[in-house]
């Protein structure tokens, strides 16, 4: 029976748990007690802070601080740095006719490359979205990026190579123009003084005489190399009379080995097929005919009484392709070079922000009846404008460094019309005739064309946190 159940009362049950301490208004009364020694987290990780950045900072103001500081300074003084020369230096940049170069081949780097490096990137990055072995691709258009400069400059100085057989540029350019237009036979022949013929002053030769039906006239012609001759030429042969007609033969008067008669056919000299004969009469063509494979040709009556002419056609030097490493075409045959080796950079850039691009909205206004080029031109581009800013930046900056490819594939009459800023600086720092002044004044004027394009980065990077 309970104590409850005998009527006794019920002891108090003890609370066994334990409260915690009020702290409300002691809180304030234990901070103020808090030992009055005790350091700052804060000033700890400053000084740890100041301690782990002092190495790199040091570094920094020794490699970069420093010589821009002694560049501004050393560009106020003359070639030898003992007279201060004031700002005839940076005159001298503007009013030197080299220099001037440079700044004008500068400026055409500046708006050319880094355009169309970009293009090219983002043209690749678009298309490659769209095909199969858009990877493979990629591969192949970046793998160019894994050459150094100076390798890349002596790939195109053989490029750019003159000699068709040694320069792949002029071997395509000569092919796709002996496509279209037919090469001269014979660029080299000419006749000797003991030949029936005389220069016409066009190019061509001319008979001394006027020629005659049934009678057969010798058109023989030197300097044509035994193998620069036609693969299908045959042994000359001297042309059958003909009452009604002019014949003759036009062959290579020259005996291998020697011993042959000027003016005469003998054993062992061939024919010059497809060489073009006319006959003249008061200026005027009459009449023309194609010497055969042995030389041998035949002009209709009308040729009677006419000058017999070889026109300049036949003698024509032939196409032997582009300049490309001339005063002309040399800055943008380098520029050329860059973009082989930089569009792989741009297009990988700008692919990896055309992953980030919401595909919905393109879906969505192919749905709204938007064709491919209304979706690149007003969603694709817009959205990837932040990107291809980044990419612009970055080449105009590595633009205006250039040197490796400027230093490497002109030749050296071009050397002068390709200059730039950059190797302007190397020479008038370190040429034969060096002015650490004027090489100064160079480096200080680089640095002030880059800094722009630093505050663009700075400013588009501190934007783009914010969001």
């Amino acid at each position: 029976m309970s104590a409850a159940d005998r009527g006794g009362a019920v002891p108090p049950v003890p609370d066994t748990r334990t409260s915690a301490p009020d702290t409300r208004h002691s809180a304030p009364n234990a901070r103020r007690s808090a030992p009055a020694t005790r350091r700052s987290v804060t000033a700890t990780r400053k000084t740890i802070a100041a301690g782990f950045l002092l190495p790199a900072l040091v570094l920094l103001g020794a490699l970069v601080v420093y010589p821009i500081g002694f560049s501004v300074y050393r560009s106020f003084f003359d070639k030898s740095g003992d007279h201060f020369a004031g700002l005839d230096n940076y005159i001298e940049l503007f009013t030197d006719d080299t220099i001037l170069t440079a700044v004008k081949n500068n400026a055409i780097w500046l708006a050319v490359a880094p355009t169309v490096a970009t293009a090219l990137g983002l043209i690749f990055a678009v298309l490659t979205e769209r095909v199969r072995w858009g990877t493979a691709f990629k591969l192949i258009v970046f793998m160019p990026m894994a050459i150094s400069m100076l390798a890349a400059g002596i790939i195109f100085r053989l490029v750019y190579e003159q000699d068709p057989s040694r320069g792949i540029a002029n071997a395509v350019a000569v092919g796709v123009h002996d496509t279209f237009s037919e090469s001269a036979g014979y660029p080299k022949a000419h006749p000797l003084p003991v030949h029936p013929l005389e220069p016409d002053g066009d190019g061509g030769f001319v008979t001394e005489r006027r020629v005659r039906a049934g009678t057969q006239v010798p058109l023989p012609l030197v300097g044509v190399a035994p193998a620069k001759m036609p693969a299908d030429a045959l042994p000359a042969e001297a042309a059958r009379p003909d009452g009604d007609r002019v014949t003759g033969t036009a062959w290579l008067d020259f005996t291998p080995g020697g011993g042959g008669r000027p003016n005469a056919i003998d054993p062992g000299e061939r024919g010059l097929g497809g060489l073009v004969v006319e006959a003249v009469r008061d200026g005027e063509v009459v009449a023309s005919a194609t010497a055969t494979a042995n030389g041998t040709f035949s002009l209709p009556a009308a040729a009677d009484g006419a000058l017999l002419r070889l026109p300049e056609s036949n003698f024509r030097e032939p196409y032997n392709g582009v300049e490309w490493l001339g005063p002309a075409l040399v800055t943008p045959a380098i520029i050329g070079s860059y973009l082989w080796m930089w569009a792989g950079f741009a297009m990988v850039l700008i692919a990896a922000g055309l992953a980030s691009v919401p595909r919905e909205l393109l879906e969505a206004a192919r749905v709204d009846g938007a064709g491919e080029w209304q979706v690149f031109r007003r969603i694709t581009v817009p959205l990837l404008a932040p990107v291809l800013a980044v990419v612009m930046v970055t080449l105009m900056i590595n633009v205006l460094k250039i040197f490796d490819l400027v230093l490497i594939i002109p030749p050296g009459s071009s050397q002068a019309d390709a200059n730039v800023l950059a190797l302007q600086l190397y020479r008038s720092s370190f040429g034969t005739d060096a002015d650490l002044g004027v090489g100064s004044a160079i480096a200080v004027l680089l640095l002030l064309l880059v800094i722009p394009m630093m505050l663009i980065n700075v400013r588009r990077t501190r934007r783009e946190t914010r969001r």
